[in-house]
């Protein structure tokens, strides 16, 4: 008899073919298999909420899918497990690409192929997906289109890899015991890296303790990838407490979930960090002093008992919104030069 967990990801293999080779009809139809008719569908900024799988498609794929008619979903990840309440979750990793033929987002086509990396999470109950958070890397698509209107990345920016063992869809049967003690290693691990800097240097989270010396952390675009416990400090770690040092004090505002997979560990949160921008202020943002939520849906692989590569989306863009800073008003000035774009909008001519 099939577990559980291995249940699920087989739930949802014929949306991900579905939309392998993106059929309207065919997804319309996956969707509506596999959903609670009152699913809720949290998707990042500006889409937001549904609810159901038609509101779903209509607000979140039609649109993509008239800009990449020749869509299709690429998954290296997909595991599952159940959360410290018993919750029942299945989290993927990908990307959507495809030829960018249409402006999207008031975002200018390229006419060449295109990335928008995904993660996905549904949570099922009694066989059915009752919720579902997404993170679509919104701002990879305006770098790829050269049209990023914000300040650079620190980090690298790239086409970011699945996983290096080639692992990432996770066969069954389900093997709690191993789910349960990646989960105990990222858990323990995020517990330190609070310690700093309230509680001392870079020493007091012992990074080499829980970190490969190899490890890739991959950023959204905004941010972008990491190589190494350096890399991750000097590209992320450092400007995000320079910039909102009070990070993780806020724990009884915020909801977040961990579920591993034998290597995999993931977490759910919407939102899953409070924080205020300050002193330095962040990602060229100048310091408001507002405190914002934020949305990260993350995935790690561990490797005789390091963590050598971690999955981060960030919904950057909605952490924008919440400053006032307006990043599609930004982007329709960027393209009132370009052809083909009306030059007091910068909405793409029909």
């Amino acid at each position: 008899m099939m577990d559980t967990h291995t249940r699920h990801k087989a739930l949802i293999a014929p949306l991900r073919a579905a939309m392998y080779d993106f059929e309207e009809s065919a997804v319309r139809r996956a969707l509506q298999e596999l959903s609670a008719p009152d699913a809720l569908f949290r998707l990042c900024h500006p889409f937001g909420d549904t609810v159901g799988p038609d509101a779903f498609y209509n607000t979140a794929y039609a649109p993509l899918l008239k800009a990449i008619p020749d869509l299709e979903r690429r998954d290296t990840i997909v595991m599952a497990g159940p959360t410290e309440k018993g919750d029942n979750w299945v989290g993927c990793g990908g990307y959507y690409t495809g030829s960018f033929e249409r402006s999207w987002l008031d975002i200018p086509p390229t006419g060449h192929q295109v990335s928008l990396r995904f993660h996905e999470f549904f949570k099922f109950t009694d066989g059915k997906v009752t919720e579902f958070q997404a993170l679509w890397d919104i701002p990879e698509v305006m770098m790829q289109a050269g049209s990023w209107p914000m300040a650079p990345s620190l980090g690298r920016e790239w086409h970011v890899p699945g996983p290096a063992t080639q692992d990432g869809l996770v066969p069954g049967p389900y093997d709690g015991e191993q789910g349960a003690a990646t989960c105990f290693h990222i858990v323990e691990m995020l517990e330190y890296l609070k310690k700093h800097p309230s509680q001392g240097g870079p020493e007091v989270m012992e990074m080499p303790r829980f970190w490969h010396p190899r490890m890739s952390w991959y950023g959204p675009s905004g941010i972008g990838t990491g190589r190494g416990i350096r890399g991750f400090r000097n590209w992320h770690q450092i400007p995000f407490l320079s910039g909102m040092p009070d990070r993780g004090q806020y724990v009884d505002d915020i909801t977040y979930h961990f579920f591993g997979d034998r290597n995999y560990a993931a977490v759910t949160g919407w939102p899953n960090m409070i924080q205020t921008v300050s002193d330095d202020g962040w990602m060229g943002i100048a310091p408001s002093g507002k405190r914002i939520s934020m949305r990260s849906l993350d995935f790690w692989r561990v490797e005789n008992g390091l963590i050598r590569e971690n999955w981060v989306l960030v919904d950057l863009l909605d952490a924008y919104s919440q400053l006032g800073v307006d990043v599609f008003r930004r982007l329709r000035d960027f393209n009132k030069a370009r052809a083909g774009f009306d030059p007091e909008t910068g909405v793409a001519l029909s």
